[in-house]
C-alpha cells in the first residue's frame, strides 16, 4: 500500500513538472509572438507592408498553436494580417481573416464591444476597396453606433468611423449625407490629436476628394495642399500615405489644366508607390492612369500608351482578386 501511494505521489509530481515545463514553453512562445507582432506593427506604421507580412504570419501561427483558434489574441493577429493583405491589394486573402477575427471577437466580447467595432470597420474598408458599397455600409454604420455608445461622441475612433462612412457616401454621390460627417470627423480629430497629426492629413485629403468629385476645385486644392504638407512632415517622403497625397494633389492640378504643377507630383507618387508597394499594386495603376491622362492632354501619346498598357495589366490582376 505504501509503495502504491509512493508511486502515485511520484506520478503526481511528474505531472506537475510537465505542466510547469509546458507552461514555460507556452509563455516563451507567446512572448516571441508578441515581439514579432510589435516589430510587424512598427513596419506597418511606416507603410512597409511587405516587411510586416511575414512577421504577422509567424505571430499568428504561434498564437494559434499555443492558444487555440478561438482566442482573442488570435483574432488580433488575424485582423492585423488581414489589414496588411488589404493594403497590398490581396483581397481574397484578406477577407477570410477579417471575417474570422470578427466572429471570434463577437463570440468573446459580445456585439457591442470596441474590438468588434474595429473588426467591423476593417472588414468594411476591404469592401470599400472592392467597390462593394452595399456590403460595406451596414458595417460602417454598426461600427459608428458601437463607438458612439461606448466611447462617446468626441472619441478619435468615432471620427474614424465618421470619415469612413462619409467616404462611402461620397463614392455613392450622396454628397448631402457625406458633408456633415466629414466636417464632424475633422473637428474631432483636430481637437483630439492636434492639427498636424497624419490622420488629420488623411481626413483633409478625403474632404478634398469630396469637393473634387463635384468639380469644386478651388475648395479641393487647399485641402489637398494642406494634407500633403502634413503627411510629408509627419510620415516622411517615402510613405504610401504621402504618395497618396502627391497623387491626389496632382489629380486636382491636372483637372484644372495645371499640367506643369501636376506632372512632378505624379512622377514622385509613382516612384514612391513602385518602391514601397511594388510595381503591380493597384495604387500604382491609379497614378499611371492619372499620369497617362495628363500625357494625353499634353500631346505625348506614345508615353501615355505605355502607361495605359501597364495600368490595364495591373487592373486585370486586381479584378481577379475582387471576384
Amino acid at each position: 500500500m505504501l509503495r502504491e501511494t509512493k508511486r502515485i505521489d511520484e506520478a503526481t509530481k511528474l505531472e506537475e513538472r510537465v505542466t510547469v515545463i509546458e507552461s514555460k514553453i507556452a509563455s516563451g512562445a507567446l512572448s516571441q509572438a508578441t515581439s514579432l507582432n510589435d516589430q510587424a506593427v512598427s513596419y506597418f506604421d511606416q507603410g512597409k507592408y511587405t516587411e510586416a507580412e511575414p512577421l504577422f504570419q509567424r505571430a499568428l501561427a504561434i498564437r494559434e498553436k499555443t492558444l487555440g483558434s478561438e482566442d482573442p489574441a488570435v483574432a488580433t493577429s488575424l485582423n492585423d494580417l488581414g489589414q496588411v493583405y488589404r493594403l497590398q491589394g490581396k483581397y481574397r486573402q484578406a477577407e477570410p481573416l477579417l471575417r474570422r477575427a470578427l466572429a471570434i471577437r463577437e463570440k468573446t466580447f459580445g456585439p457591442d464591444d470596441a474590438n468588434v467595432a474595429r473588426s467591423l470597420n476593417n472588414l468594411a474598408l476591404l469592401y470599400d476597396t472592392q467597390g462593394k458599397h452595399a456590403e460595406a455600409e451596414p458595417l460602417h454604420q454598426r461600427a459608428l453606433v458601437i463607438r458612439e455608445k461606448i466611447l462617446g461622441s468626441d472619441d478619435s475612433a468615432v471620427a474614424e468611423s465618421l470619415n469612413n462612412l462619409a467616404r462611402l457616401y461620397n463614392d455613392q454621390r450622396k454628397y448631402a449625407d457625406a458633408e456633415p460627417l466629414f466636417r464632424r470627423s475633422l473637428a474631432i480629430y483636430e481637437k483630439s490629436v492636434g492639427p498636424e497629426h497624419p490622420i488629420v492629413g488623411i481626413v483633409l485629403s478625403s474632404r478634398g476628394g469630396f469637393y473634387q468629385d463635384q468639380g469644386k476645385y478651388t475648395k479641393a486644392e487647399p485641402l489637398f495642399q494642406r494634407s500633403l504638407s502634413i503627411l510629408e512632415k509627419a510620415l516622411g517622403p517615402d510613405h504610401p500615405k504621402t504618395a497618396q497625397g502627391l497623387n491626389n494633389l496632382g489629380a486636382c492640378y491636372s483637372a484644372q489644366r495645371k499640367y506643369s504643377e501636376a506632372e512632378p507630383l505624379f512622377r514622385r507618387a509613382l516612384a514612391v508607390r513602385e518602391k514601397v508597394l511594388g510595381p503591380e499594386h493597384p495604387a500604382v495603376a491609379t497614378t499611371l492612369e492619372n499620369y497617362a491622362a495628363l500625357l494625353r492632354q499634353t500631346k505625348r501619346d506614345a508615353e501615355a500608351t505605355k502607361m495605359e498598357i501597364r495600368a490595364k495589366a495591373i487592373r486585370g490582376k486586381e479584378d481577379s482578386e475582387k471576384s
